[in-house]
């Protein structure tokens, strides 16, 4: 078995494979989690083909058996300035050993991203994957767990909003940053974010049309976003953990969806569990736990200080 570049004449198979794959989800999962995976850049759920990605292909005997597939993050960033990947799909053929090939694409894919000075690579994985194994295997670690929260038709509890609730503004987008940092965890936020330049470029453009809580600093912050056709209606989420902030958070972006007749759902961390409470609560249920994963190529160094030098004094 060797592993190479895929190229133009690879893209029949590599999408033969992937069809296989969706309809293997198609069997597995209910329809709203199948939705949230292909919109969600989760593990072998979407490939853009049209876009700037890294691309490889396992072959054996001349035949195409695997392929993986990565982006620069956030998506549209260029790859040649790319410094943080995810790996957008991993996908084995039906008739290859998963536990050859896949452990195999994965470190090809590591290896070249460290050539190109990539410091990590992410992985979005649902839980209890068939293709963890081979994260594992090649150095990944799991950072975080992700619950999408789903609602047919989600209910307030209350009309009390929080105190000092206003429309987000052009100069937000540090206080928001200063938000962040508090309410993840130094773990996180070292890998994902560590700079309020790398933070602002994942989130671009989150702040328009949202709403903040603002106490002479930003403690609270959500985002509605319509859906449309079958995609459903998004709620954001961001807060410290005081009550009664996040029921009163979540009841006032359950009122931000108004009349829609579209069910809702919302993406949160493992730590934080007190909007997770508050919105199941108010006929939310967990749809699905994805797992996140990152592997660190190579350490940040800072820059030494220069030191003075010393002069020997005399007498």
């Amino acid at each position: 078995m060797r592993i190479r570049t895929a190229g133009l004449l690879d893209l029949a198979r590599i999408e033969e494979m992937h069809r296989s794959s969706e309809i293997k989800l198609s069997e597995a999962a209910p329809p709203a989690a199948r939705l949230w995976s292909m919109l969600s850049s989760t593990l072998s759920a979407l490939l853009p083909l049209a876009q700037d990605t890294l691309m490889y292909v396992a072959e054996d005997n001349g035949k195409v058996v695997g392929f993986i597939q990565a982006s620069g993050q956030p998506l549209a960033l260029d790859l040649r300035l790319a410094r943080v990947l995810q790996v957008l799909n991993l996908q084995v053929a039906d008739e290859a050993d998963t536990d050859e090939v896949a452990p195999a694409l994965v470190q090809h894919l590591c290896n070249r991203a460290l050539e190109r000075g990539a410091l990590r690579l992410f992985v979005r994985l649902p839980d209890r994957d068939a293709l963890l194994p081979a994260f594992r295997l090649s150095g990944f670690r799991q950072y975080a767990t992700e619950q999408v929260l789903f609602s047919e038709r989600p209910s307030q509890r209350s009309d009390e909003y929080p105190l000092g609730l206003r429309t987000s503004k052009r100069g937000d987008d540090r206080k928001l940053y200063h938000l962040y940092r508090k309410v993840t965890p130094q773990g996180v936020s070292q890998l994902e974010a560590p700079t309020y330049r790398e933070w602002k470029a994942l989130h671009a453009g989150e702040a328009a049309g949202s709403q903040v809580v603002d106490r002479i600093e930003v403690v609270g912050w959500v985002r509605m976003q319509r859906g449309g056709d079958a995609r459903p209606d998004t709620l954001q989420f961001m807060a410290l953990p005081e009550s009664p902030l996040p029921a009163e958070l979540a009841d006032f972006g359950i009122s931000l969806l108004g009349d829609s007749e579209a069910p809702a759902w919302s993406s949160l961390r493992h730590y934080d569990s007190h909007m997770i409470d508050a919105l199941r609560g108010r006929g939310f249920s967990v749809l699905l736990t994805q797992l996140l994963l990152v592997r660190e190529l190579a350490v940040r160094v800072s820059k030494p200080v220069r030191e003075k030098g010393l002069v020997p004094s005399f007498g």
